[in-house]
């Protein structure tokens, strides 16, 4: 949608791989849930993984899940190590068809030829247009052999308007003064029905979308999820499917599309930096100062804990499908903003086609395709996935280290800054002016004997080119 081990279960979980098909949800409830010492603990393999996000219906031709795993072995080399799927639930008749819903609710925003696949109809069943289950289990187990985790977009916020709730479970939804199906209010999802989060304890909600998110990982093998607007559903669900989740696999990984603090102490893993997108596309556009990135990154420092991995990225399917390409965003500074967004904190992301140059909007609600005949951006992309395994200072939360700012003789135009994690040092320079500069760093010598390589970008020690990027390691 748009941008709006438990220390306890220790010993019980160390084993967990796929639990029986027939445990019951109910056997997922938080066991001492008075126990203090219960924490947030990230998969141990996560703090160096790059994540990749899979506009499915549109990476292939064929925009099923079998075309999609022919494409799994290209990722893995690039550096991937999460594949993010977006939504593989069927979708409403009313949105996949556009006009109006039985309440009245024109479906604007899903009128397109494939409909949005964000107004998911059964939690628990994959949309034919991506094949069987059969191939998505093939899609999954290929994933995992090459290594690769594999997370599910996740919509817990709305249901489409005919989705099975709303004929056998109606007392989930916010229903209207009369009576009636309703979208979420304050929004212009018309396509979709907002479900009652507020009364969902007693109304059997939590426990209903509890059982179909375990559903995915101990009967599909799925890895965690993307859990989209994840603010507009409670923390504490969130808090308590994590815990359910956990005793299925414990390692599994969750991202939520929000920025609240709050998330990270026992839901998610990852949370988005939206704010740092937007300025991205301002800085590279020229119409914010460089200093407003010196100034967000004091604040996120004090906002969200050491710990709390955020998502950095210059693209995905919400950026380009509404706002535009890497290229009509960013302009010459798309490839220095992608370095940024790849070394400065946090985990970096990366959307289908955009390793291969992605030149045009994916609406992800209409037939399109992206074509991987030529991936000139392929070697850029699989070296800087690459820094962030091999370097310890550009992992994620506390297993990384936090950038510090070098001054330059540009501070106008050019953001320079290290990050240093025991032996592991990297310096990353980027000038987002339009003029050549002279490579002046304070208390800093690249080109001396014995001390730094170039490893990416310009390996001119004394000038960085207008709109270029340099980045280099301690030896």
């Amino acid at each position: 949608m748009r941008t709006l081990l438990l220390a306890g279960l220790a010993a019980l979980i160390s084993s967990c791989g796929t639990a029986p098909a027939d445990r019951k949800t109910a056997d997922a409830e938080m066991l001492n849930p008075t126990d203090t010492t219960d924490h947030m603990q990230h998969p141990g393999w996560s703090a160096s993984a790059t994540i990749y996000e899979m506009n499915t219906r549109q990476h292939t031709a064929e925009g099923t899940l079998s075309a999609a795993a022919r494409d799994l072995p290209r990722l893995a080399a690039m550096g991937v190590d999460i594949v993010w799927l977006m939504p593989v639930h069927p979708i409403g008749e009313v949105n996949r068809k556009g006009g109006e819903n039985k309440n009245n609710y024109i479906a604007e925003r899903g009128s397109g030829s494939l409909g949005s696949p964000y107004s998911a109809t059964d939690y628990t069943a994959l949309n034919p247009d991506f094949g069987s289950f059969e191939e998505f289990d093939s899609f999954i187990e290929s994933a995992h052999a090459l290594g690769l985790r594999v997370i599910l977009d996740w919509v817990a916020n709305h249901t489409a308007f005919d989705a099975v709730w709303t004929e056998e479970h109606l007392a989930y939804y916010l229903l209207d003064s009369v009576g009636g199906l309703q979208p979420p209010l304050g929004t212009d999802w018309w396509d979709v029905a907002q479900l009652d989060w507020e009364n969902g304890e007693e109304n059997g909600l939590y426990a209903a979308m509890e059982s179909a998110m375990v559903f995915w990982v101990r009967d599909h093998g799925v890895d965690g999820f993307r859990c989209d607007v994840a603010m507009k559903v409670p923390t504490p669900f969130w808090e308590r499917v994590r815990v359910a989740l956990e005793q299925v696999n414990a390692e599994v990984f969750m991202l939520a599309e929000a920025e609240d603090p709050g998330h990270h102490k026992r839901a998610f893993d990852m949370s988005y930096a939206w704010h740092a997108h937007h300025l991205f596309n301002k800085v590279a556009a020229g119409e914010f100062p460089i200093d407003s990135l010196r100034r967000y990154l004091e604040r996120e420092e004090k906002r969200f804990g050491r710990d709390d991995y955020r998502l950095l990225f210059v693209t995905n399917h919400d950026e380009n499908s509404w706002n535009g390409t890497i290229a009509e965003r960013m302009g010459e500074n798309g490839d220095a903003m992608a370095v940024l967004a790849g070394t400065w904190f946090g985990m970096p992301l990366m959307y289908s086609g955009q390793a291969a140059g992605l030149s045009k909007r994916l609406r992800f609600f209409e037939k399109d395709t992206v074509d991987f005949s030529a991936l000139p951006k392929g070697a850029f992309y699989t070296r800087l996935n690459a820094l962030h395994h091999e370097e310890q200072a550009l992992h994620a939360g506390a297993a990384g280290a936090w950038p510090v700012e070098i001054e330059t003789a540009h501070p106008e135009a050019v953001y320079a800054f290290s990050r240093k994690k025991g032996a592991s040092e990297v310096v990353v320079v980027l000038n987002f002016g339009d003029a050549d500069v002279e490579l002046a760093l304070e208390g800093w010598d690249l080109g001396g004997i014995g001390g730094f390589e170039n490893v990416l970008g310009s390996a001119d020690p004394h000038r960085l080119p207008a709109h270029g990027y340099t980045v280099w390691r301690r030896n």
